[in-house]
């Protein structure tokens, strides 16, 4: 055998067990949290902390729909805000800015992905808040679940944008040619070749991105209020539910963990079960869903 051959199978053994190493990384996480939260859902029980919004541990009440709502909200509005922006992001660096310009911004959207969340939460508190106030709303304190989706569109854009123009340069130069060469325009082209080309890579970067937005901490404890409360319209107006203070899951956690005890600190690793279990339910459901439009598009091409 060939030098060359020993290190290729070298080099195949090696990344083989870097990817079942990623996997017993995960499953290991994930046993430890279970297991460490088998308490509370034995003596609480899971309808009581999935589908109740009570939080408090003085009194044996642990209820973390608010919370559940709360991340999903806050989610929810990091990726009305970011992806549009990111995506748009992305397609202007992959196929219409020029060299120069290319590289000027990219080093600058990098950047982004290297700025501590704390240094958003004090960005958050000390500019956005304000002028969230001065919105004339009663109630309408700056913190909240806007001021936190803010934040959190800024912080995700960085990784959708990156993950998503690697997508869009691996589309290949001849899907570019022939629908130029169809007579279709240069944004015809983007919109109806190379982004339906591209459309695993752009999902897999918004599922990074709601990722990050559900995983986030800190800056979410800095600008969205942190109150256990449902959230809720402040007036008549639906929107104004973005005004509402909340708190997310991971939250509750980072706040709590250090002096829960008991069934207090098992609630909390519940609450790290349910967080695990949203980003899987994510997960599976977009890729289903790139799935299900590649088995339609195989389909009409038949």
């Amino acid at each position: 055998m060939s030098g060359r051959m020993i290190a290729d199978k070298t080099v195949k053994y090696v990344l083989f067990v870097n990817a079942i190493l990623s996997i017993v990384i995960v499953l290991a996480i994930a046993f430890f949290i279970f297991r460490e939260s088998i308490q509370a859902w034995t003596e609480i029980g899971f309808s009581d902390i999935v589908f109740k919004s009570v939080w408090r541990p003085g009194q044996d009440q642990y209820g973390i729909l608010a919370m559940i709502v709360g991340s999903v909200a806050v989610t929810f509005g990091a990726i009305v805000l970011g992806v549009p922006l990111a995506i748009g992001s992305a397609i202007f660096l992959g196929e219409i800015a020029p060299k120069g310009v290319q590289s000027l911004l990219r080093p600058a959207v990098q950047l982004l992905g290297g700025i501590p969340s704390v240094v958003y939460g004090l960005f958050g508190m000390v500019v956005l808040v304000p002028l969230l106030r001065r919105i004339n709303v009663p109630g309408n304190s700056g913190y909240g679940l806007l001021a936190a989706s803010i934040v959190l569109a800024v912080m995700i854009l960085p990784t959708i944008t990156s993950v998503a123009e690697d997508a869009i340069r691996a589309v290949p130069d001849s899907y570019r040619s022939g629908s130029l060469a169809l007579g279709a325009t240069r944004w015809q082209t983007i919109t109806q070749v190379v982004i339906p080309a591209g459309k695993s890579g752009i999902v897999a970067a918004i599922i990074l991105g709601v990722g990050r937005a559900l995983g986030e901490t800190m800056a979410m404890i800095m600008v969205i209020g942190n109150s256990v409360i449902f959230p809720q319209p402040l007036t008549a107006n639906p929107l104004t539910l973005f005004l509402s203070q909340a708190r997310t899951l991971t939250g509750n956690i980072a706040v709590e963990i250090s002096y829960a005890t008991g069934v207090h600190e098992s609630a909390l690793f519940a609450t790290g079960v349910v967080l695990f279990a949203l980003i899987i339910i994510v997960n599976v459901s977009a890729r289903w869903l790139i799935n299900r439009q590649s088995a339609i598009t195989t389909t009409r091409q038949g």
